[in-house]
């Protein structure tokens, strides 16, 4: 069968990519093409967001894993001790209930949710996926276009790169207090449906969030992601 190439310059360097590569389109977190069909949308979604999400799942889970062999085998103390410190830990128990990442499945959910499926302004103009909040002054960051109350600015956290939104949302999934039964739950089962539970309290909307996050992982059979 004959084989379409195309010759691509990258770095200075030829590279021989497949012809379906090449025609591939390219996305940028900051443009939003017009007109899209909500298929297109998705794609354009899951072309940004998969491959950070599943870079850093897969750095967590690899430090998590090392963390719990460290404290089976009673090794490593001093980098146990470090994570501890790091993950705002008391225990070896709680610190591994902090340090097992959540399904990506979720993560996806939640990102499409929070970003409009990556079309959201603080999705174009600071790679905010999450819509986190910033409270800290010194660090970059965008206003939102409404005020609370009417008079009370709310600022967004502002990232160089979507993976690095990323990284700090688990962080911040696995350090604030608010997530402390999301945490329990991941821990305790592998049922996404069942760990959701616990994010009923990262929306104002409570049990309806919950409910839109479920919806949101089965109607677009996410959890593929997780196998």
């Amino acid at each position: 069968m004959k084989k379409l190439l195309s010759i691509a310059l990258v770095l200075g360097l030829t590279t021989v990519v497949s012809a379906k590569e090449a025609d591939k389109p390219h996305y940028t977190a900051s443009v939003v093409p017009k007109n899209m069909t909500v298929a297109q949308k998705k794609a354009r979604f899951y072309a940004l967001l998969v491959p950070p999400v599943e870079k850093v799942y897969a750095e967590l889970e690899a430090e998590y894993e090392a963390a719990k062999k460290d404290i089976k085998n009673h090794t490593n103390q001093k980098k146990i001790e470090a994570l501890k410190k790091k993950y705002k830990a008391k225990s070896d128990e709680e610190l591994l209930k902090r340090m097992k990442p959540h399904p990506k499945s979720i993560t996806l959910a939640q990102a499409a949710m929070e970003s409009a499926w990556a079309t959201s302004r603080f999705f174009r103009e600071a790679n905010n996926v999450f819509g986190v909040w910033s409270s800290n002054k010194n660090e970059k960051r965008i206003a939102a276009g409404e005020k609370r109350g009417g008079t009370r600015t709310i600022w967004l956290r502002k990232f160089d790169s979507i993976e690095d939104a990323v990284r700090a949302y688990y962080m911040m999934m696995s350090r604030t207090r608010t997530y402390k039964q999301f945490r329990e739950l991941n821990y305790t089962t592998d049922d996404v449906y069942e760990i959701v539970k616990g994010l009923r309290n990262y929306s104002e909307r409570k049990d309806a969030y919950v409910k839109e996050l479920r919806s949101m992982i089965k109607y677009n059979k996410l959890t593929k992601y997780d196998k």
